[in-house]
């Protein structure tokens, strides 16, 4: 069990060093073309609720996506609780601060929104494999979080150097069911 820790740990460092060499104006562009497939998805164009992050600097960027999109679906974003997430309805970046854990944007007011009701989600990982495995940042929160969703889609995005050929997994990692990557 030990050297499936020791390569995920190898694995986001060498993840995290990839991601310092893609410049802003690459990841604006890449980001339009992973959201321009997702919003292709018929699940999404079905999906009224639908979960997705505000990006980190280094990841794949979402803002845009979550602004176009929260005129005409609602838009839930995670907020850390403990050990947990909970999920706000995304009313707006005036509401968004920056939170103690990863220095994540999270919503402070909104509504709470139950998982169940989540009908599509957009979930970040570090790494992917094809058959939808997922490395997070180490801490399980979308590990915990995925149990509690009814049946829906859930869809892994990121940069293609994150699509790697096999995420080492455990019994408690639990996988996506589609992987976007540019």
């Amino acid at each position: 069990m030990e050297s499936i820790f020791e390569y995920k740990s190898q694995l986001r460092k060498e993840i995290k060093q990839l991601k310092k060499q893609v410049d802003a104006e690459a990841s604006k562009q890449k980001a339009r073309i992973v959201f321009a497939e997702v919003e292709t998805l018929a699940e999404f164009k079905q999906a009224n609720v639908v979960l997705a992050f505000w990006s980190l600097p280094d990841e794949l960027p979402t803002h845009d996506f979550v602004m176009k999109w929260s005129c005409r679906k609602k838009i839930v974003l995670p907020v850390v609780v403990g050990d947990d997430l909970k999920l706000r309805l995304f009313e707006g970046t005036e509401q968004l601060e920056q939170s103690n854990h990863f220095g994540i944007m999270e919503p402070k007011t909104g509504k709470i929104v139950d998982p169940k009701e989540i009908e599509f989600a957009i979930i970040p990982g570090v790494a992917f494999d094809r058959n939808g495995n997922r490395l997070g940042r180490g801490k399980g929160y979308y590990d915990r979080l995925m149990p509690q969703f009814k049946e829906i889609t859930k869809v892994g995005v990121g940069y293609e150097f994150q699509l790697v050929e096999s995420v080492p997994v455990t019994q408690f990692d639990l996988p996506v069911d589609i992987v976007i990557c540019n």
